[in-house]
């Protein structure tokens, strides 16, 4: 498209219309992408991510619309909180039908879920097909509280990506102890810090960092546009 919109075919197959991120580099370019946009008439829905500090006249004016605020929890193996309990432990040898319903109803504060131009049950489907994809490519632990499955969680080298527990076992103090094991790992395989990225209004997923040792870092305003 140019040279600052990349595609997100990720996104677009779930919601079925172009789906694309704007790069922000300067408030200068991205009044001139955004004008380019309008003039050629690009329909689809668009991405920005910015410095809560910068200012959002510009966004404003071109119709965006705040979604949510990311920031990067972050910790190294010194600074890591363990917690156990008996009978939790991980697996990675669970068939992906017994995770899949676990995503549904744990993502309410996402930016998609949030995004009130979306359909809430297309955002849970675009959680499913990230699920499957980790699976797939073997970076999904599985959560278990002795033979039974109570989550999810889906990584990418250091990086957590996707987690969730399913509802029976949500709001129940027990994220703590199954979210150990698993940084535990990673950190066997070698790396010298994990990082993630949450929403700052998803205080039950901060406290749970936060209780693990992570400290936080590089918030970023989300902001959405759909042209239709």
């Amino acid at each position: 498209m140019f040279e600052d919109v990349i595609a997100t075919p990720w996104d677009s197959r779930t919601f079925g219309f172009n789906t694309f991120e704007i790069v922000y580099t300067s408030d200068v370019n991205l009044k001139k992408t955004l004008e380019r946009i309008f003039q050629e008439n690009r329909l689809g829905h668009y991405t920005v991510k910015l410095n809560p500090l910068n200012n959002k006249k510009i966004l404003h004016e071109f119709g965006f619309y705040y979604c949510d605020t990311l920031i990067e929890p972050y910790c190294n193996y010194a600074n890591l909180a363990t917690y156990q309990k008996e009978g939790i432990h991980i697996s990675d040898l669970v068939d992906i039908e017994h995770l899949s319903n676990s995503v549904y109803g744990a993502f309410s504060h996402g930016r998609f879920h949030r995004d009130f131009k979306l359909k809430k049950h297309l955002a849970d489907i675009r959680y499913d097909l990230w699920l499957r994809e980790l699976h797939q490519s073997k970076q999904v632990f599985t959560l278990m509280i002795s033979e039974k499955v109570a989550g999810f969680w889906g990584y990418s080298n250091n990086k957590i990506l996707l987690h969730a527990l399913t509802e029976e076992y949500r709001g129940k103090g027990l994220a703590k102890y199954f979210w150990s094991i698993a940084c535990q790992k990673l950190f066997e395989k070698g790396y010298s810090e994990l990082t993630s990225s949450i929403s700052a209004s998803n205080i039950p997923v901060l406290n749970l960092y936060s209780s693990l040792g992570f400290k936080f870092r590089n918030p970023a305003d989300i902001y959405h546009l759909l042209l239709e």
